[in-house]
């Protein structure tokens, strides 16, 4: 699951501080590595290919990232800083609050729908993630500990929302978790490929509504998706 041309906002040191010529040249690097790193895989580029893209040399990019492993690394924190802020604070700051069942499934449609704006950054994490099935990829063990605990919290989510439903137990809240990630990481793939042809905010609430696990207030929105969707050509 992911967050468009790959490009992401620079985070300036200090609140609402400009940012340092090292820190506006270090986004630009990040930058110049998602959009690469999300068109070829992270295998296939090289530090030298990110400094030219860039507009720097070699040495230039070294000054400021030593190997790509942790280019890499930066990368993806980068992009969990944008996804993850409000959804899952946890994964950003372990034992942050996070905010109320239906408030974080609201989070998760806005971010599916953002999803469909932003084609670099979904390819970057489908590219980056397959890869990672590598043990040997510097990426392995952060999808490991991502997936791990986007199951947790998504279990979570979908048990408040049940107790709130008065379906406590109607489905194992730990099974409609792992199939929420596999539907929206594989509707990304699919979309990728075809992105007219898969509506991917419309399939998510479509899936939510038949475990009746979407808030009251989004049944307006999620018609509109259906409508949306059925107009692209895809019916339910």
């Amino acid at each position: 699951m992911s967050t468009g041309t790959g490009r992401a906002p620079h985070r300036p040191g200090a609140e609402g501080a400009r940012p340092s010529k090292g820190e506006r040249t270090r986004a630009r690097i990040l930058d110049a590595a998602a959009e690469l790193f999300s068109r070829s895989g992270f295998n296939a580029v090289s530090l030298r290919d990110i400094a030219a893209h860039a507009g720097l040399t070699h040495a230039g990019l070294l000054h400021h990232f030593p190997g790509k492993d942790r280019l890499l690394m930066e990368v993806l924190e980068r992009r969990d800083l944008i996804d993850a802020r409000e959804l899952f604070p946890g994964l950003l700051r372990p034992g942050s609050p996070a905010p109320e069942p239906a408030r974080r499934l609201r989070l998760l449609l806005d971010l599916v729908a953002r999803n469909s704006r932003t084609p670099g950054l979904v390819a970057l994490y489908a590219k980056l993630s397959a890869e990672a099935t590598d043990p040997d990829h510097p990426a392995h063990s952060y999808f490991t500990r991502r997936y791990r605990y986007l199951r947790t919290e998504l279990t979570g989510v979908v048990a408040g929302l049940q107790r709130a439903a008065g379906t406590d137990g109607a489905v194992d809240p730990g099974v409609v978790a792992g199939q929420l990630l596999a539907l929206m990481d594989g509707l990304q793939t699919q979309w990728l490929l075809e992105p007219e042809a898969v509506p991917m905010e419309a399939l998510v609430r479509d899936f939510l509504d038949r475990l009746g696990l979407l808030p009251e207030d989004g049944a307006e929105a999620t018609q509109r998706a259906r409508d949306g969707a059925e107009a692209g050509g895809v019916s339910r």
